[in-house]
């Protein structure tokens, strides 16, 4: 089975917060898809015989595509290789472009999943994230979705300037009252070369610290898991079935291919592991989207190791214990640091793997470098 991901590079504006790869305006769409097909067609050899079980449209805002390009490309797709019967296909969207008309042409394209970028319920943090749509209008959209999907899934972020708990709490009240099938709970980061980190550097906002930022997290851990919602990964939280399926091959470390600009591929043949990534710049796609590929690497032992620690902890299937030890250059050290993470509550071993507690998610990243590096 393989996973697809498209990377749209378009956005209305640029968030404060936001690092991705992406262009503001819409004038080269026309101009992307048709790159996008270049782009394809040179790697059909690459999926001949395939079966794809997850495609994901991500960005950038894909919801600001006109329809349909994205069901162009997938009947492109479809001539290419398989789909599996129950297929997913998720798209990334904001609600102001999400009005009944095209969320039923999404459905009608094929899209089985939407992903929308709520963001939060309040006006006071869509107002501090400058986001475009508002409160009311982020729950009339997402209750709508709910009526014409199969797997909705909202966005959240914790941690953003001027935030409370009484504000997380009304975004968490407002989306259990909703009850998406699927949440992502974002911890705010400050991303180098953002807007957002230039205004806290120069003192002109301040973001909560990372004890409030914990106890948010915690909080919406409780409250999730009262309502029957599963954590499944460190951010993400889904009812039973309705798991992000491209997410999670991606940090099973399943094979992925990726499409467009700054797109990333995992490549699986044999014994090797070969990662890509496509430019970062959409001129430069457009110019030559048959060769698009920026960089190519084979992964080394040590680095399918390492990437292997960090991505299985992250996740709820957890860590084998054998393959942790049998990788491991820091042997000697390897069991004081799995019994001193124990004691303090963050790891738990059953029958020969290692799972992070809830209050382990929030040093995921902490705990496999400390396996890995000491």
């Amino acid at each position: 089975m393989l996973t697809l991901y498209l990377h749209i590079p378009f956005c209305k504006a640029r968030c404060s917060y936001c690092d991705f790869y992406l262009v503001t305006g819409g004038d080269q769409i026309a101009a992307f898809f048709r790159a996008l097909s270049l782009e394809t067609a040179s790697r059909s050899l690459e999926m001949k015989g395939q079966t794809i079980s997850a495609i994901h449209f991500g960005g950038g805002t894909p919801s600001m595509v006109p329809v349909r390009y994205l069901a162009g490309w997938l009947e492109t797709l479809a001539a290419l290789c398989r789909f599996a019967p129950d297929i997913e296909i998720a798209l990334e969207a904001n609600p102001e472009d999400l009005s009944l008309k095209t969320m039923d042409e999404f459905r009608a394209a094929g899209v089985t999943r939407l992903s929308i970028g709520v963001q939060s319920f309040t006006t006071e943090k869509l107002c501090a994230l400058g986001r475009a749509h508002t409160a009311i209008q982020a729950g009339r959209v997402t209750a709508d979705a709910l009526r014409r999907f199969k797997s909705v899934s909202v966005d959240l972020i914790c941690g953003v300037p001027g935030e409370n708990g009484s504000l997380w709490e009304a975004d968490l009240h407002e989306a259990l009252s909703l009850r998406p099938h699927h949440l992502s709970l974002y911890m705010l980061s400050l991303e180098p070369k953002t807007m957002l980190h230039r205004q806290v550097a120069k003192g002109i906002v301040t973001v909560p610290d990372d004890a409030l930022q914990a106890s948010l997290y915690e909080y919406a851990q409780g409250a999730l898991s009262l309502q029957g919602y599963s954590q499944y990964e460190v951010s993400n939280f889904s009812l039973p079935g309705h798991h992000s399926r491209y997410n999670l091959a991606t940090w099973k470390r399943e094979p992925y291919f990726g499409f467009g600009p700054s797109a990333h591929s995992l490549i699986v043949s044999e014994e090797r592991e070969i990662r890509t990534a496509n430019v970062s710049s959409l001129a430069r796609y457009l110019a030559a989207p048959a060769d698009a590929i920026d960089f190519r690497e084979e992964l080394s032992a040590e680095e399918r190791f390492t990437e292997e620690v960090f991505l299985s902890l992250r996740i709820n299937s957890g860590l084998d214990v054998d393959f942790l030890q049998k990788g491991n250059k820091l042997i000697h050290t390897l069991s004081h640091s799995i019994a001193r993470f124990s004691e303090r509550g963050w790891i738990e071993q059953q029958e020969g793997r290692l799972y992070l507690t809830k209050k382990g998610f929030l040093f995921a990243d902490l705990i496999a470098e400390e396996f890995i590096f000491g």
